[in-house]
């Protein structure tokens, strides 16, 4: 159980997530983190404890842009690490975010035909390929 938010607006969004991530904070208090976009580049605070503990003013201020996706994490699956909290964000090639809830229960099975091998329920996909 987790909680995931996504807005895309006219103007700055991070309060909105921030806000939003307030409200869901009953859906998950282990982690929380927001990723926004001003449209060339994201920008990403994420880190273990409650939606207040993680974001300060001073990480608000750096959270730009017009689109974003918010997450709380309550573990089911994994560790506590703060290399868990999401969202998640890959840079090669293009750059990719994402959130999810919910455990890979056939993490084994998606090994087999990927080039990585899942390290918990909450490993990043393997960066897009140009070809697609």
């Amino acid at each position: 159980m987790c909680g995931i938010v996504g807005i895309v607006g006219h103007s700055h969004v991070n309060q909105g997530i921030y806000d939003a991530l307030t409200v869901l904070q009953h859906r998950g208090q282990d982690a929380a983190g927001i990723v926004t976009c001003d449209g060339d580049r994201l920008y990403l605070r994420k880190d273990n404890g409650m939606v207040r503990d993680v974001f300060r003013t001073r990480h608000m201020r750096r959270l730009v842009g017009n689109m974003g996706i918010g997450h709380v994490r309550y573990p089911t699956a994994g560790s506590s690490s703060s290399a868990e909290a999401q969202p998640f964000y890959v840079n090669s090639p293009y750059g990719i975010t994402l959130a999810h809830n919910g455990n890979l229960t056939n993490a084994e099975a998606l090994a087999e035909n990927i080039s990585f091998v899942p390290t918990c329920a909450t490993s990043i996909p393997p960066p897009i390929p140009k070809s697609c």
